[in-house]
């Protein structure tokens, strides 16, 4: 059975407060009805200071999901490390794995925009250090033990629910990622399907004495729209996929490796490219893809649109994966 996933940014280059909280209240509402239905993961994402609204505090979001839901995880993929003060973030993912007894998954990488570092007053070339104490200082926090933080005596409460500590992946496209990882016996992330760092990240684990494991995304990893009318679909709403693409590929340097990334400038060029699959259901099924992941609201998808694809998931996709 494939793992399915339902992805939120929450981006809406036209909202209003008014329709951006019909879009958060039509998110967390999507996600109750994904775990009605069997999807496995709903996963989230961290930007700080975007135009279109990138959603910035994923577990905020993520919280309102664990509150709507039963068995569904939600996957923070990612959060930007060195953007959060280790103690409080530390607290944080303490009380969303209580919450919802152990069900959140989180990812940290360090990002990749050096805008949002400006934003927070955080020094960009300080980044591997301070990913480094941030993931250190939450694995000794989890304990409920003292420990030396900046040269004092502190002791983070409550403990987490998931022993020994909730699942933190390091996320990364790059050798450093991966010799984090290993050294602190962490599982490995990788940005994109990339088996060479995964080899990389195993021998890191026998020099440091460590044990990890990868998860590694596919080699196709397309962001999935369901219709009954593709060509329908690309025409009316092909500029919601588009505007996502082009703001996601901005953000991308050339060192910079994703299981998401398109070269396209134009709807056709998108369609054709592949990134992104508007497909009917029985279209999807025969993708035979390990990994489907909806993308209901991209790029400020009108809601209705979104239930649509949805519902089509739901009801006529999933059944046919289960035989």
């Amino acid at each position: 059975m494939p793992v399915t996933v339902v992805r939120f940014n929450l981006v809406d280059p036209d909202a209003t407060p008014a329709s951006l909280s019909a879009r958060y209240k039509a998110a967390v509402e999507m996600a109750a009805y994904a775990d009605e239905h069997g999807i496995t993961t709903v996963q989230t994402e961290e930007h700080h200071g975007v135009a279109n609204n990138w959603l910035p505090s994923p577990f905020a979001f993520a919280g309102a999901v664990f509150g709507a839901t039963r068995r569904i995880a939600v996957t923070v993929s990612a959060v930007i490390g060195p953007l959060h003060d280790p103690l409080r973030l530390a607290e944080e993912i303490a009380v969303l794995d209580l919450l919802s007894g152990g069900r959140l998954i989180t990812v940290a990488g360090i990002g990749y925009r050096p805008e949002e570092y400006a934003l927070f007053d955080v020094d960009w070339k300080r980044r591997g250090r301070l990913q480094d104490e941030l993931l250190e200082t939450v694995l000794k926090a989890w304990t409920g033990e003292e420990f030396e933080y900046r040269g004092r005596r502190v002791r983070v409460t409550p403990r987490p629910y998931t022993d020994p500590h909730p699942l933190l992946l390091v996320g990364g496209s790059s050798k450093a990622a991966a010799r984090r990882a290993a050294r602190l016996g962490l599982p490995f992330f990788p940005s994109a399907h990339l088996p060479e760092l995964e080899a990389y990240y195993k021998d890191r684990l026998v020099e440091y004495g460590t044990e990890g494991w990868t998860m590694m995304p596919a080699a196709e990893t397309p962001l999935l729209h369901i219709a009954e009318d593709p060509d329908r679909a690309w025409a009316e709403y092909g500029r919601h996929f588009l505007h996502e693409a082009r703001t996601y590929a901005s953000w991308q340097s050339g060192d910079i490796r994703s299981a998401v990334k398109s070269a396209a400038t134009t709807v056709d060029e998108l369609r054709a490219e592949g990134v992104y699959r508007v497909l009917t259901p029985d279209a999807c099924v025969a993708q035979g893809l390990d990994s489907l992941v909806l993308h209901p609201l991209a790029g400020g998808m009108p809601v209705a649109e979104g239930w649509r694809s949805l519902r089509l998931f739901a009801e006529q996709v999933l059944p046919a994966l289960d035989d």
